[in-house]
């Protein structure tokens, strides 16, 4: 049996956060010694153990109990919705990101965005003999094929809304590329 301030020490948390757990309802103790001390057995760890996992992935504490207090099967869901959420706020930080870029007029900041953005996808593909006709092949391609993904690609290298619009309608036609839907970065790079 463990105290408060054992448990606590053994997961790196403070004795508060554990009193807070109680208090709420998460993590009860199993017993309670004299003078109302709290003890925590093997079935209590391993539950802080599944709250700490659950918080590193960014879940709330109600989102936790509700895992924890559900028939098997609410986990997934909940973090379906998580990893959404997560999927929403990198597209926002993406979206504040270019409008720094634009503000202070330096596209040479476009490295420091990711580890991925358009003109180093470009440059590789530039690199690996691709020339003009070849990289509009591979966009109108992956268009047909597989759209949704090609989507999600163009918005992995952060490109804004309305050119991935662009991109797209360009590759659907697979026609000349009009002047303003070049694919990613031959705009920039030609003007």
């Amino acid at each position: 049996m463990l105290t408060v301030g054992g448990l606590a020490r053994e997961f790196g948390l403070s004795r508060s956060t554990l009193l807070y757990y109680d208090s709420i309802g998460l993590l009860r103790p199993c017993r309670r010694a004299k003078g109302d001390y709290r003890r925590y057995g093997p079935e209590d760890a391993r539950r802080l153990g599944q709250i700490c996992l659950y918080r590193r992935a960014g879940l709330s504490l109600r989102e936790i109990a509700r895992v924890l207090d559900a028939p098997a099967g609410g986990l997934a869901e909940i973090l379906e919705q998580r990893l959404e959420q997560l999927n929403q706020d990198i597209a926002r930080l993406r979206e504040q990101q270019r409008f720094i870029i634009t503000v202070l007029k330096n596209p040479a900041l476009e490295g420091r965005v990711g580890v991925m953005n358009r003109r180093t996808w470009v440059e590789l593909l530039a690199a690996s003999g691709f020339g003009e006709d070849d990289m509009r092949r591979w966009h109108a391609e992956f268009e047909r094929l597989a759209p949704d993904k090609h989507q999600a690609f163009l918005e992995f290298l952060c490109l804004p809304v309305e050119e991935i619009t662009l991109i797209r309608q360009w590759s659907r036609q697979g026609a000349p590329d009009p002047a303003p839907a070049k694919p990613p970065g031959r705009r920039q790079e030609q003007e």
